[in-house]
């Protein structure tokens, strides 16, 4: 899939040009994937499983 990088790309709360849209190498997103998943925690209760505040993360 080709991509226009003539245009305008969000990053970091605003549009910017493609060739302005840099990450540092050593940056933790880069590592570990950090800006792409969404960590929801699940605690064990008496009554099951419970998600802390389900319906605002899905």
């Amino acid at each position: 899939m080709a991509f226009d990088e003539s245009g305008k790309i969000w990053f970091n709360g605003e549009f910017v040009d493609w060739k302005e849209a840099n990450v540092h190498a050593l940056s933790h997103v880069v590592h570990y994937g950090s800006s792409v998943f969404e960590g929801i925690r699940c605690y064990n209760t008496k009554k099951g499983p419970a998600v802390f505040r389900l319906a605002e993360h899905v």
